[in-house]
């Protein structure tokens, strides 16, 4: 515990009740951490803030006064940034050829032109020219950017896209004290994921590709966001594939998925 003492974070990407932005916020308050919860749901980001005693603002990711609005929100709060986590995302799960130039554009919005401009605005607060003190930018991405998953190619390909940004962030601005890393859970029980769970069987198709033998939770994420927040972490332009060793192996295929849950239906 402790870990962030005299931290000020952002967490955008918390306004679902016990999401994974919502369980990092609650690790980073837990090691001392000042935070600040943004997202698009207001009503459920003042409740989480009354729950924990932190601070909040609505923010659309996707709308660059907005992430400047938020940003002046948490500096009138806390006094500045020092930690930037992005955690927002939409899972598109949707054959290639279906997906629409709609899908497209809003995913491209939300998962790559959304993060660029997060990013600019994070950078702009922490940087030590323009009298930030450094920190550190967290980009939550997928094991599904590196490895293949049927009927993902739009979220996949987004999720790569704003990697390769923060690689980018963190060889530009590395001089300026800011560190920046993307952490790639696999399958992960959240609620974003939570149609899929209660499909008889779709879970469990997947467990053979972990090498642990589990799925991921956000508590893990929230641990590996703890070390690259901290002052312990000499790391930066990484992608920490925390996800049970999946990217050893691989996602199961369509095929695979089909008979796992036709086998768990007949078993019912």
């Amino acid at each position: 515990m402790g870990r962030l003492n005299g931290k000020r974070a952002i967490v955008l990407g918390a306004s679902s009740k016990d999401n994974m932005g919502q369980t990092i916020a609650r690790r980073f308050l837990a090691e001392g951490a000042q935070v600040l919860v943004g997202g698009r749901k207001g009503d459920e980001l003042q409740a989480f803030a009354q729950d924990t005693g932190c601070h909040w603002a609505t923010c659309d990711i996707t709308d660059a006064a907005s992430i400047a609005a938020m940003a002046d929100a948490a500096c009138a709060a806390m006094g500045g940034v020092d930690i930037a986590v992005n955690a927002t995302g939409w899972g598109l799960l949707k054959p290639f050829l279906d997906v629409t130039r709609e899908e497209l554009d809003a995913i491209t919005a939300l998962q790559f032109v959304g993060p660029h401009l997060f990013y600019q605005e994070m950078i702009r607060r922490m940087a030590r020219s323009t009298g930030g003190n450094g920190g550190s930018i967290i980009q939550i991405s997928s094991a599904t950017a590196t490895i293949m998953l049927n009927d993902h190619a739009a979220y996949m390909g987004t999720k790569a896209g704003a990697d390769h940004v923060i690689r980018c962030v963190a060889h530009e601005f590395g001089g300026e004290g800011i560190r920046a890393n993307s952490i790639s859970p696999g399958l992960t029980d959240t609620p974003m994921t939570a149609g899929a769970k209660t499909v008889p069987g779709l879970f469990e198709s997947f467990r053979a590709g972990y090498p642990l033998g589990r799925w991921g939770t956000s508590d893990d994420i929230a641990a590996a966001a703890v070390f690259l927040s901290s002052d312990e972490c000499f790391m930066t332009g990484e992608n920490l594939q925390v996800n049970g060793g999946l990217t050893l192996r691989r996602n199961p295929t369509r095929e695979e998925m089909a008979a796992a849950i036709g086998a768990a239906t007949a078993a019912h």
